[in-house]
């Protein structure tokens, strides 16, 4: 406080020192019994030449006083007389004095100067004094009341009051908070202060106020909310989604620029097609896609986000926003002339409207839609920094949407692509009833090289892919047609799963060859096949997830293939693992993304990593109930994969639940090689298809089983076999030890041979032939009578 510090002492008429105070002899350290009683000059020290006075010194003069140390100390003295002859001296450190003028001084500056505008506050918040430009402001109320006090703040909760009573609460002052100073008529725009506070202190050191201190921020306020308004609406962008980067304009656009905004895309925007390049008027092409109201839902009485917009004859005003010019309307009349005064322009204006602004969304010379901004309670006019303001956004914006677009567009023709070559989502033969899903990849992955395959083979058995290639975008997907149609090709050739693969990754190899990225060729494959007259089915996979199987009693077990490299790698082996499933059985074959979606959903620091395969074989067998359909065991698999945020790759699922031939539709024979098994051949066919009921097709199994057990007896050394096998179709096969190749050929006039097979070609619906390790199987397949199927023994 200014008085720390003071001195006093009382000197009599002789000039004698009779009294001092404590601080006195404090300052210059002698005890009592040395001075008092003394004359006072004693302690003054000889003349010097005089010094200026300390600043806000009130009369008096500096004496240089002796210290009881031999140093000196200057001191401010004023004499007050006294009752008599006596007179009271009092002092002040000239230090001390200097001080406490420097502090008048900046007080009397700051409040005096007229740059900004600086406020005391009392403990009430009323103005005890301020500077000229505060007066001038309109700041001074009736009372010392100041409008600062009612002031929100920008970057926090509470008023102008609350942060000056925090202050003062506290003690601590406030640098640089920004507040909002209402404009005192609802035509002008409210500026934006950056305030300062601290607290003030009385003569005894309590707070008795604060200090303010405030300066007018709002150009620089402005201009730092215009470049975080171009940068919101540049990142708005990022999403790669129409409606999403709409959205996130009209959440940049209010509350800060309007009270309502609103988005408007053209039909063929949102279909990812190329828009119009000239718009003649509105003629319902455009729908609103985002709209935001800073002050609670969006009138109903407006065209609602979903709705097209309505008709609107062309007017000249579409050319200008075609050009890039910003319409402002600060009159609602100036806006319904720009619509052209329709009656149906009533609900695209607000009732309330003051002022509005708008612009067209064009990018690359074409008009992919509109923005609004309208002002209801804020009742002050748009400007040209407004207009320049929302131009720069609306041209960033419209960049985001048309990158949205012909990504929209891109991604729309992969999934075409990749869903036109997938198979239909469910099948049924006589091994399996199959049901497939697939679900592409979310955000800016696009579609990926998943496929899924059932495909009918030879003698009723059925082949079942799961593929997934490397990558994602277009890329993916036509190395995955071009993979999808070599596995039918090699599948029809009737390869073991572990020949097909080897097949299948020399194509792969060929095919990196002629890429211009080698190294991001690839692809896994599982590929099964299914043969429901054994119960046995054949696994080979070349680096795929291993596939699960569900029986008819409810256990479950992860199918134990030993994968191989993926496709592309090259020079290994793929090896061929055999399993027995019974009928009823459920088998599924997925992609890794099903796995890679629970990992992410079961990511827990505290937890520690499951098995996800182990997972997914416990939801397995709680999904697969007995007798439910295999489309909603599937849907239950992927429940979790369709509602995840997240997904960055796609996610095949395909399921298979197992048929079986009955035993008493199926009979086999074992022949040596000798022409006479022919007749016995044709004679035990004949005898079973009689059995069967199948008269109808005695003759022509009669004439396959002669021709290709006599072929079989000419060419091969070991026994023959033939087999019966009775369903849809009717099979006939027959083995032998051979591994020369059938082939088909039309005989002429003067040969003697080469009509046997020409034959069985004519009598069949499909024939052809497989190789194991034991030899080769011709098969032929006869269509049966609807009549003879029902009429099964």
């Amino acid at each position: 406080m200014p008085l720390d510090g003071a001195v006093a002492a009382v000197i009599d008429g002789s000039g004698v020192l009779t009294a001092w105070t404590r601080a006195a002899a404090e300052l210059l350290g002698y005890a009592d019994v040395d001075v008092i009683g003394r004359p006072a000059r004693a302690l003054v020290a000889p003349r010097r030449p005089a010094g200026k006075p300390p600043a806000g010194a009130p009369g008096g003069r500096v004496l240089t006083l002796r210290r009881d140390d031999g140093e000196r100390v200057d001191v401010w003295v004023r004499l007050l007389p006294l009752s008599g002859s006596a007179v009271l001296a009092l002092g002040l450190p000239a230090k001390v004095l200097a001080e406490w003028g420097d502090h008048t001084a900046v007080a009397r500056t700051v409040l005096t100067q007229d740059a900004w505008q600086v406020a005391f506050h009392g403990l009430d918040l009323r103005l005890r004094q301020c500077s000229p430009t505060v007066r001038r402001s309109g700041r001074v109320g009736e009372g010392g009341r100041d409008p600062l006090c009612d002031m929100p703040l920008v970057d926090g909760d509470g008023t102008g009051a609350d942060l000056l009573r925090h202050v003062m609460e506290t003690g601590r002052p406030v640098v640089g908070a920004a507040g909002v100073l209402r404009a005192p008529r609802p035509d002008q725009p409210d500026l934006i202060y950056s305030l300062t506070a601290a607290p003030l202190y009385d003569l005894r050191g309590d707070i008795s106020g604060t200090f303010t201190s405030l300066v007018d921020v709002t150009a620089r306020y402005e201009s730092g909310r215009r470049l975080n308004l171009v940068y919101k609406a540049s990142r708005a962008g990022d999403a790669l989604d129409i409606r999403s980067t709409a959205e996130g304009l009209v959440e940049t656009l209010v509350p800060t620029l309007g009270d309502l905004a609103a988005v408007e895309i053209s039909e063929a925007t949102l279909q990812g097609a190329e828009p119009p390049l000239r718009v003649h008027g509105l003629r319902g092409d455009f729908r609103r896609i985002a709209a935001r109201h800073a002050h609670g839902a969006w009138p109903a009485d407006l065209v609602q986000v979903g709705e097209i917009l309505p008709a609107v004859p062309d007017q000249p005003g579409f050319r200008e926003l075609e050009r890039g010019t910003v319409l402002v309307a600060n009159d609602r009349r100036d806006y319904l002339s720009f619509l052209g005064d329709v009656p149906q322009a009533a609900r695209m204006i607000p009732r309330d409207l003051y002022a509005s602004i708008g612009a067209a969304l064009v990018a690359r010379g074409r008009v992919l839609g509109y923005v609004q901004v309208f002002r209801t309670r804020r009742q002050y006019a748009f400007t040209g920094h407004d207009a320049k303001l929302l131009k720069e956004i609306s041209t960033r914006a419209a960049l985001g949407i048309d990158n949205a677009r012909r990504y929209t567009r891109e991604r729309r023709v992969a999934e075409t692509l990749q869903r036109s070559l997938l198979p239909p989502v469910s099948s049924s033969t006589a091994a399996a009833e199959t049901a497939g899903i697939y679900l592409p990849p979310r955000g800016e992955a696009g579609v990926g090289g998943d496929w899924f395959d059932a495909i009918a083979l030879s003698s009723l058995r059925t082949a079942l892919v799961v593929g997934d290639v490397i990558g994602h975008g277009l890329e993916a997907s036509t190395t995955m047609a071009r993979l999808r149609t070599a596995v039918q090709t090699l599948a029809d050739l009737d390869l073991a799963p572990d020949e097909l693969l080897i097949r299948l990754d020399d194509l792969v190899q060929r095919m990196a060859a002629e890429s211009a990225h080698p190294d991001t060729l690839g692809a896994s494959v599982l590929y099964a096949v299914y043969d429901p007259v054994t119960r046995l089915c054949r696994l080979a996979s070349a680096g795929h997830p291993p596939p699960v199987a569900v029986h008819p009693d409810g256990t479950t077990h992860v199918i134990d293939v030993r994968p191989g490299p993926p496709l592309g790698v090259g020079g290994v082996p793929f090896e061929v693992t055999d399993v027995s499933l019974p009928e009823d059985s459920v088998l599924t074959m997925y992609s890794d993304g099903l796995l890679d979606t629970a990992r992410r959903s079961r990511r827990d620091p505290r937890r520690p990593p499951a098995d996800p395969e182990a997972e997914y074989a416990a939801r397995l067998r709680a999904a697969c109930r007995p007798g439910r359909p295999l489309r909603r065991i599937g849907e239950a698999l992927v429940e979790r994969a369709r509602r995840a945020a997240e997904r960055t790759d796609d996610v095949t699922l395909l399921l298979a639940r197992t048929r079986a031939v009955p035993d008493d539709s199926i009979a086999d024979w074992r022949f040596p090689p000798d022409p006479a098994a022919v007749a016995e051949a044709r004679e035990v066919a004949v005898a079973q298809l009689t059995a069967w009921g199948l008269h109808e097709n005695v003759f022509a199994t009669e004439l396959v089983v002669s021709e290709l057990v006599t072929n079989a007896v000419r060419y091969a050394t070991g026994d023959i076999g033939l087999r019966l096998v009775r369903d849809a179709v009717l099979v006939c096969e027959v083995t032998d030890s051979s591994e020369s190749q059938p082939r088909l050929r039309r005989a002429h006039n003067d040969d003697e041979g080469g009509r046997g097979l020409f034959l069985v070609a004519q009598v069949t619906s499909r024939w052809g032939s497989r190789y194991d390790a034991s030899g080769k199987t011709i098969w032929t397949e006869q269509a049966i009578g609807a009549e003879q199927v029902l009429g099964r023994d």
